[in-house]
């Protein structure tokens, strides 16, 4: 049986020697001993190396979605990172391919101003980065490409992505080498470009400044991908066994028509004044609500509040949803009393977070008061059940601060709030 050289890579090293392991000399046992790490089943011809000595190189590393994976792959500290230039000659690209051991092929013309761009990026770029996958015949080699769904669509920038894809094909079934194409619908996320990647972020962009929007297809079905997910997939596949299948997909793919993104994006942007928050437990609308927010001026990322102020200090709403209630913020001057009434229905959570004051309750049908002192050196979260008036007082020698979260949006039509004093 022959002995392999982890440092040659699969190389047989010679039995003149009288060599046998490097176990036999320093009693040293596997990578596995040392680090933890273990190969995948020698069935799938793959034989991995440390994520620690993997190079990964991105071509397109400059666009939206290569800016992203740099960030996420970078922070890891786990991978050597190359990235391929648009002012590398054919050769400097070809010896990068040939020295990573992961190749995310993310460059790409979908508009360019000459049509030929199309053929010569996404086709010719492709074309030598397959080439030399295939000459490299020494070590493994993963390729990832990020195609289109239009790459079925009978257009200049769809023909030339399925003639990619047709490429990459062809290496898929060559020893140790695996090849997974991801036909991407419309990809929105921080970073992207208005008017050049999708929808979304030329909405983003022109409703953050007040700028008018055209909604050409109202009812028009839109299929996205937050670049979140995109990317959060594609660090999954880079950390598990390499996978047989050579298209695959990013999941979840988010839906709407252009006339209901116009206006989910819209209700994102009035929050900022309203303070109303949608419903972020819907995915959609939580990826909105990250990417329009990356879109805000960075001379406009504050807003005043609405102050109501008066001899007890002053108060103002934090955020509001029909889906959570509303949080607001109070200062109380010392021996100053708030509250002192109770709700039928509306539940408040109280939490002294600077000064020291007294919460007081008084059951409506029983005359017993309670009492539980608060201080910012224990904070604490105090519930009001309903049903009991209920007041916090001021009891230290300065401005107290108090956050408050009641259940439900305050309606001044169905208030729930019937004043009675807790002490008679």
């Amino acid at each position: 049986m022959e002995a392999y050289s982890t440092f040659d890579r699969w190389k047989p090293i010679p039995h003149l020697t009288g060599w046998k392991s490097i176990s036999h000399l320093t009693g040293w046992k596997s990578i596995s001993h040392l680090t933890g790490w273990k190969p995948i089943s020698l069935l799938t011809g793959w034989k991995p190396i440390p994520l620690s000595m993997q190079q990964i190189l991105i071509t397109g590393a400059n666009g939206f979605i290569g800016r992203n994976l740099d960030l996420a792959l970078r922070r890891t500290g786990e991978f050597q990172l190359v990235h391929s230039l648009r002012s590398d000659s054919t050769d400097a690209l070809r010896n990068k391919v040939r020295d990573a051991d992961v190749v995310f092929h993310l460059a790409g013309a979908n508009r360019p101003q000459d049509p030929s761009d199309f053929q010569k990026v996404n086709v010719e770029v492709t074309r030598t980065i397959v080439d030399a996958i295939r000459e490299c015949t020494t070590k493994p080699q993963r390729l990832i490409y990020s195609s289109s769904i239009q790459a079925l669509a009978d257009n200049p920038y769809g023909q030339s992505k399925r003639q990619a894809e047709t490429l990459i094909e062809s290496i898929a079934g060559i020893e140790n080498k695996f090849v997974h194409i991801y036909r991407l619908p419309n990809v929105f996320g921080k970073w992207s470009r208005p008017e050049y990647n999708s929808a979304v972020a030329t909405f983003c962009y022109n409703i953050a400044r007040g700028l008018p929007i055209t909604i050409s297809a109202p009812e028009r079905l839109m299929e996205m991908v937050y670049v979140d997910d995109v990317v959060r997939t594609w660090m999954e596949q880079l950390r598990g066994t390499p996978r047989s299948d050579v298209y695959c997909e990013v999941n979840p793919v988010l839906r709407c028509t252009l006339a209901n993104l116009a206006e989910r994006i819209q209700a994102i942007h009035d929050m900022r004044t309203s303070l109303h928050v949608p419903d972020l437990s819907d995915r959609l609308n939580h990826a909105l609500h990250a990417t329009y927010t990356s879109f805000l001026p960075e001379n406009d990322l504050a807003r005043s509040v609405q102050l109501r102020t008066d001899e007890r200090g002053w108060l103002f709403e934090l955020t509001k949803s029909p889906a959570f209630g509303q949080v607001f913020v109070s200062t109380t001057k010392p021996g100053v009393t708030r509250g002192n009434h109770y709700h039928d229905s509306k539940i408040e959570r109280f939490c002294l977070v600077q000064g020291k004051g007294l919460i007081r309750f008084r059951k409506m049908d029983t005359g017993e008061v309670i009492e539980y002192p608060v201080s910012d050196s224990n904070i604490q979260l105090v519930d009001i059940p309903p049903g009991y008036t209920h007041s916090i007082e001021n009891v230290g020698a300065s401005d107290m601060l108090v956050l408050f979260w009641a259940n439900e949006i305050f309606d001044p039509n169905v208030p729930d709030t019937y004043f009675e004093k807790v002490l008679h």
